[in-house]
């Protein structure tokens, strides 16, 4: 963690990085306000500014992390062993959200500087962020095996279908899960029902 944060005690770090993630989420990071991070963390705008000097920096730190949380939690976790299509999309698919049990803000605040076009980032850390993104992309479209697609669909419309088919399970069964802990739920039934989607959606787009 980076040093402003290793300042704070554990649970002061935890309820000063919860605020912040969802503050600058909703925001982005001209319109995030630093008074509604304190009164949401529960401590004084004095504390918040003694460990970290400004907004600037408090953005910067939680960067830092998301981007380190990321590539450990996340993308380090994909198997990368030979596969198809599908079973590369489902080793993505698990990664994720496993890792959104761990911290599903983290998620959220860089999809929202990417909706907000990387604003407040500079070019180092927007680059940082490109390579991630660029790892997933490759783990999931090299070395793709083509033929065992249906041959009367382009195979780059296949893999968007099946993509597409994914994320909105995905986003479904994370919708389905709002204001329970993540951490602590049970998904065996969950993924029997994300296996049995998998095998639907090979019947639909495989020979």
């Amino acid at each position: 963690m980076n040093h402003s944060f290793k300042q704070l005690d554990i649970n002061k770090q935890n309820q000063i990085l919860e605020a912040a993630l969802i503050e600058f989420s909703k925001s982005g990071y001209k319109k995030a306000s630093t008074n509604n991070i304190v009164e949401k963390a529960g401590i004084g705008k004095g504390m918040l500014f003694h460990y970290f000097n400004n907004k600037k920096t408090l953005f910067d730190d939680l960067i830092e992390i998301s981007l380190e949380f990321m590539k450990k939690e996340f993308i380090d976790q994909i198997d990368r062993s030979p596969a198809d299509f599908i079973e590369k999309s489902k080793r993505v698919a698990k990664a994720k959200m496993n890792a959104m049990k761990k911290n599903k803000l983290v998620f959220e605040f860089l999809g929202n500087l990417y909706l907000h076009e990387y604003e407040g980032m500079d070019e180092d850390q927007i680059n940082r962020a490109l390579v991630l993104q660029k790892s997933m992309y490759d783990l999931l479209y090299n070395n793709v095996d083509l033929s065992v697609f249906r041959e009367d669909i382009a195979p780059e419309m296949v893999m968007k279908l099946i993509k597409w088919s994914i994320d909105g399970f995905q986003a479904e069964l994370v919708k389905s899960l709002e204001g329970t802990d993540l951490e602590y739920q049970d998904y065996k039934e969950d993924w029997n029902d994300f296996y049995a989607f998998l095998e639907t959606l090979k019947i639909l787009y495989y020979k």
